[in-house]
């Protein structure tokens, strides 16, 4: 017998149990099938209209610059007058996500769109969010082809899509939707959540942004994508 068998044997002992109790193997199995829902906050339950202005709202007080445009092609016409705004040249690269590459990107010859992961070297990434979260203003980005996590790390400047209608009130309903699109044994290698650009404060308290990642975070909010 390893110690971890021992210690295990130990609080089972301790419980009056066995390992081969099968009503509570019932219990753990029924548990990890219909998880138990915790406290949920009213504040982010709102409308679609409602959350998406509470998502901007906490966005901003966390760093990040929002645009809202009416439908996905005006994506392209925003995204140029962001560079322009800032002073960057116009090239981006972007994942294999279809939302992004189905966008009228020829209204916008300047612009030139890579597509692939980041090696280090891009100035600007572009990503197509899985969710944002209302009541702390968070992008939730699911990792893969699509959107390479290296987009949301290495560039210094993020931009990130976000349909109107993947504006959740709370986490809850994120992981719920998750678990529906995905299912189990099939979820994502990484789930990102990332609230406002990249900061790290000093023992005085000096806060510096693009520490750890970019320093500029963008989100382009689609308010007529379809619900």
């Amino acid at each position: 017998m390893t110690a971890r068998d021992a210690i295990l044997a130990r609080i089972r002992r301790s419980l009056g149990t066995s390992g081969s109790d099968i009503a509570r193997r019932a219990d753990v199995s029924d548990r990890l099938q219909r998880p138990p829902k915790g406290l949920i906050p009213l504040r982010g339950q709102r409308d679609r209209a409602g959350r998406t202005d509470l998502f901007a709202a906490e966005a901003a007080k966390v760093s990040t610059t929002v645009a809202r445009v009416a439908e996905a092609g005006d994506v392209p016409a925003a995204i140029a007058d962001y560079l322009r705004a800032k002073n960057l040249p116009q090239v981006i690269r972007a994942g294999a996500d279809p939302r992004l590459a189905d966008l009228p990107w020829d209204t916008q010859p300047q612009l030139t769109v890579s597509a692939g992961p980041s090696k280090g070297d891009d100035l600007v990434g572009l990503s197509h969010a899985f969710a944002g979260v209302a009541e702390t203003g968070t992008l939730v980005l699911t990792s893969g082809a699509d959107n390479p996590t290296t987009l949301a790390f290495l560039p210094e400047y993020h931009l990130v899509v976000l349909d109107a209608a993947d504006i959740a009130g709370d986490y809850e309903a994120v992981w719920d939707r998750l678990r529906a699109i995905y299912g189990k044994g099939e979820m994502p290698r990484n789930l990102n959540l990332i609230t406002g650009p990249s900061r790290s404060g000093d023992i005085e308290q000096t806060i510096l942004l693009g520490a750890h990642g970019p320093r500029s975070l963008h989100v382009i909010i689609v308010e007529g994508a379809a619900e």
